[in-house]
């Protein structure tokens, strides 16, 4: 019932956010931390063993079939300078300025804490991008860093837990551990993705093939962290693949899946953000013989160095490679001081730094163990509250160019020309076969049906209609979509007449719908 409760409660929260101003991700921290004081709710405890292994990989999944391969791929050096190089430059950062605040606080229990606040989280990155709408080459370094970074982050707190609770961890070993686990959750991620497929687009039945879709980031993840690999680079690795050759699987597999990994990453990130504003009992009571003022000093302290560190790393990152490298210069285009001062405020900690925190052993003393979970709760509420209710403003503030909707439209419809002539050609090779023969009228329509696909992109760059402001090409979604509604409700009425029975409506309404899908692509 409890688990119940949280699902239900985030997805009606996530629900109304989307009627406010506010971003989701905050309103759904705010109403957690409101919740966990009312009497009676439950204790929601963060597992780290529920956490990494079964939220973490589907939530990577999602983002990183989303994303385009060939764009990571162009922005691979920002997106490993951040992913790699940032995340140790902040837990070594992080870690010294704790050492030196906290009195007594040992420098490899610091570091810990450097680690396990060091990695902007990839749901908060995803879910406020997709929110503002930012720039695509941004958006793309920021999605592929929360891709890669935790990765990085594990590998470094665990050396740093090694050093702390006295098992003789190295940095050199670290460095090795590192290498493994990235070699070992990139290559696991290779071998499986050609396999998984090559079964996607075996299987015949589209219910199994979507089952199929949502083992997957289970099995990478399962396999990698088995052999002591990183399962977050597998899953990453095989997400991209798969994402990149969707087009290979049949249409119904890809309308279903679509609908259900966007109800899977709507309940997973609505929960996510609840259960971190659901923890702030548990983290208080564990607070011990660090209270009061002294406690909160240290807090806005790390808040502080988290947020100067990200400045001080993107900063020299973006600019200084350029100066050094006439390649980079060559190769990329020329970056702006408002695309790095958004990098670097967009830099939101989340649900993974809690994880990693209540996953400290107790094998570390319990006053050190504590003060972590504590900074490492306030770092993220801070990070969330602060950079996530200000980013928005902040990119309205520096004024980024506007998407070119009218270049996008055009290379539309030039691709969607191109794609038609094709299909032309082929449509004429095949009826040219009496194999193919069809009555003309048939025929006719498949042409038709062609030059409909081929003239929606160029109306949208035509004329409107000055009585409802709409495009031809609107004006004949809407009124399909009267005739489609008009059809539906005919087979209705028949079915509640007992003219057809349940088992043909659903054939004839699944018709429709599939008509109606292939007729209104979604707005932008």
């Amino acid at each position: 019932m409890p688990l119940l409760l949280l699902v239900a409660g985030s997805a009606a929260v996530a629900a109304a956010a989307r009627r406010t101003p506010a971003p989701a991700p905050l309103l759904l921290v705010a109403v957690g931390l409101a919740v966990s004081y009312i009497p009676g709710v439950p204790s929601y405890t963060l597992d780290p063993h529920v956490v990494l292994p079964l939220l973490l990989p589907p939530l990577l999944y999602t983002s990183a079939s989303d994303s385009s391969y060939l764009d990571l791929r162009a922005q691979l050096r920002p997106v490993a300078l951040l992913s790699v190089g940032y995340v140790l430059f902040a837990t070594l950062v992080v870690g010294w300025a704790a050492y030196l605040i906290v009195p007594g606080l040992s420098l490899p229990a610091a570091l810990v804490l450097g680690a396990v606040v060091a990695p902007p989280d990839a749901v908060a990155a995803t879910a406020v991008a997709r929110r503002v709408g930012l720039p695509s080459r941004i958006t793309t370094i920021l999605q592929g860093e929360s891709l890669l970074n935790d990765a990085t982050a594990i590998t470094a707190y665990k050396v740093a837990l090694g050093a702390a609770v006295g098992a003789g961890a190295t940095w050199a070993g670290g460095i090795g551990e590192f290498a493994l686990a990235a070699v070992g959750g990139v290559g696991i991620g290779l071998v499986l993705m050609a396999p998984l497929h090559w079964l996607r687009t075996h299987l015949a039945e589209p219910l199994l093939q979507n089952t199929l879709s949502l083992l997957i980031p289970f099995v990478a993840y399962g396999v990698a962290e088995g052999v002591h690999a990183s399962g977050v680079l597998a899953v990453v690795v095989v997400a991209l693949y798969l994402g990149h050759r969707a087009w290979e699987v049949d249409f119904a597999t890809r309308l279903q899946e679509e609908a259900v990994w966007k109800m899977v990453a709507f309940v997973l990130e609505s929960a996510v953000f609840a259960l971190i504003g659901l923890q702030l009992p548990i983290v208080l009571k564990r607070l011990g013989e660090y209270e009061g003022a002294s406690a909160a000093w240290y807090a806005v302290a790390v808040f502080l160095v988290v947020v100067a560190a990200r400045f001080a790393w993107v900063y020299p990152a973006t600019f200084l490679p350029r100066l050094l490298s006439a390649r980079i210069r060559e190769r990329e285009p020329d970056p702006t001081w408002r695309g790095a001062m958004v990098i670097s405020w967009a830099g939101m900690r989340g649900v993974v730094s809690l994880a990693i925190a209540f996953a400290i052993p107790s094998a570390m003393a319990a006053g050190p163990r504590n003060l972590i979970l504590f900074l490492t709760f306030t770092t993220v509420i801070g990070t969330l509250v602060v950079q996530g209710v200000t980013l928005p403003p902040l990119i309205r503030l520096l004024k980024f160019p506007a998407r070119d909707r009218q270049a996008e439209t055009l290379a539309e419809a030039n691709a969607q020309a191109q794609a038609s002539r094709a299909a032309e050609a082929r449509l004429d090779e095949l009826l040219s076969d009496e194999r193919n023969a069809l009555p003309p009228p048939l025929a006719d329509r498949l042409r038709t049906v062609l030059e409909r696909r081929r003239n929606a992109v160029w109306e949208r760059l035509g004329q409107v209609n000055p009585v409802t402001g709409e495009s031809v090409d609107d004006t004949y979604r809407r009124l399909s979509r009267e005739m489609i509604s008009a059809e539906r409700e005919v087979f209705v009425r028949l079915r509640d007449h007992r003219y057809i029975d349940d088992e043909m409506l659903r054939a004839l309404l699944r018709r429709l719908d599939l008509e109606e899908a292939a007729a209104f692509r979604e707005a932008g």
